[in-house]
Formats: C-alpha cells, sequence, structure tokens
C-alpha cells in the first residue's frame, strides 16, 4: 500500500501523443509526478531511473513494444515489482491473457475514461487518490467525460496539420516507416477519442504491405478519406463549440 503522503510517480509509455497529453493531465491534476516515455527501451530506462510506482504501457509501439517490455521489466530486479496496467484499443480475450502473461496486472481498453484509471490506480496501489488529493468521489459525470474528450479531440485536431505534413512527405518519398508510424499515432487517437471510424481508415494503411505502385495509390487514397474525415470531425467541434 501507498504511503498516502508520499508523491506518487507514474510512468506513461506510449508513442501516441494524445495518449500522453491525456493521462499526463489526468495524472498532473492529482499532482502526481508523471514521466513520458514513447518506447519500450525508454520505458525500461526511465522505470530503472526513476523507479515509479505504477507504469502505465500501450502494446503496439516502435522499437520495443508493450509484451517485449514486460517481458525484459520481468528480469530485472530493480523494476520487476512496479505494477504494469496494458491499455489498448484491442481488448480481445487473445490480447488481454498475452498482456497479463507477460507480467501485466491489469488491462483497459481506449478511449480511456478517467474513472477507470481512477479505479485502476486505487486498486493497484491501495490508496483513495481521488478524495487524498482533489475532495471528489470516483463517479464521474458525463459532462465531465464529455469534457476530457473535447480536450483531446482539440489537441488531435491542432496536431493533424503536421502529422498529415508528416504523411506527404512519406508519401512523396516512399518511406513506409514514417508514413506508418504516423498512422499508427493517428490510429490509436481514433481509438483514444471514440472515432472507430479513424482507426478503421488508418489500420487500413498501417496494416497493408506496400510492394507496387498500386499499393501506394490505395494509401494515397485512404490517406485523403482519413483527411477528409479530420475535416468532418473539426466542422463537427466548431459547430459543438
Amino acid at each position: 500500500m501507498i504511503d498516502n503522503n508520499k508523491k506518487i510517480k507514474i510512468l506513461v509509455v506510449d508513442d501516441s501523443d494524445i495518449i500522453q497529453e491525456s493521462l499526463k493531465n489526468l495524472f498532473e491534476n492529482y499532482s502526481f509526478e508523471v514521466y513520458i516515455c514513447a518506447d519500450g527501451l525508454e520505458g525500461i530506462k526511465v522505470a530503472t531511473e526513476m523507479q515509479p510506482d505504477l507504469i502505465f504501457l500501450d502494446l503496439m509501439m516502435p522499437n520495443l513494444d508493450g509484451i517485449k517490455m514486460l517481458q525484459v521489466k520481468k528480469v530485472i530486479k530493480d523494476i520487476e515489482a512496479i505494477p504494469v496496467v496494458v491499455i489498448s484499443a484491442n481488448t480481445a480475450r487473445r490480447n488481454v491473457l498475452a498482456a497479463m502473461e507477460a507480467g501485466a496486472d491489469k488491462v483497459i481498453s481506449k478511449p480511456i475514461k478517467k474513472e477507470i484509471v481512477i479505479k485502476c490506480v486505487n486498486e493497484i496501489l491501495g490508496t483513495d487518490f481521488h478524495s487524498n488529493h482533489t475532495g471528489v468521489g470516483t463517479n464521474i459525470s458525463r459532462d465531465e467525460n464529455n469534457e476530457i474528450k473535447d480536450k483531446l479531440v482539440e489537441f488531435f485536431l491542432n496536431s493533424f496539420p503536421a502529422k498529415k505534413h508528416k504523411i506527404m512527405l512519406a508519401l512523396r518519398s516512399k518511406d513506409q516507416a514514417i508514413l506508418k508510424n504516423v498512422v499508427h499515432e493517428i490510429k490509436g487517437a481514433g481509438g483514444t477519442m471514440g472515432y472507430p471510424k479513424l482507426t478503421e481508415l488508418s489500420a487500413e494503411i498501417h496494416d497493408r504491405e506496400i510492394n507496387s505502385a498500386t499499393d501506394w495509390a490505395f494509401t494515397e487514397f485512404k490517406v485523403n478519406e482519413i483527411s477528409q474525415l479530420v475535416m468532418q470531425i473539426e466542422e463537427n467541434f466548431k459547430n459543438k463549440k
């Protein structure tokens, strides 16, 4: 059980900037120390140095994915006991079992809900951080969840032009690595914000082998579909405000 007078340290290991932003804002609102990493290799290094109380970990990442990070973590004595919550857009039974077998303590699905995150932290750390730090309960109102989603959508819309620029450069140079890295971020953002169509379109690009001019033409077509969908999301968001 965590000492309630101690400042809780959380490590977020996820290559999605929108997940990083979401969890960072949530935990900093409760005066936690938050560390951010974009891949498993960096996550192992930071976990060893900072000794967080809890790790939130994505499964799909470059360099060292979530499952491999869990496997490496288990053989490093200094960090083997740190609990891990896996966050995944795919919580099919096979994925959950793989994560638990690799050493995860819990698996939660995207889009992330504040009350679920709070419940996980309280259960794993044996604390009651919502009341200790803010005096509010764990029952998160629909309005509050909507406010969180709106902030994430706004963050995504502000960051999308830079992502699209990288994608267009990758299309011109036929650089599959950059293309798939950026599309992977957008795919994760769709799941986090609750836009399954955005995730679906991104997955069609990310999961396709690109070996011919026809493949590249298909990819460009799907990129245009993503751009149109983002324009629609932006229009709806502005009308809502």
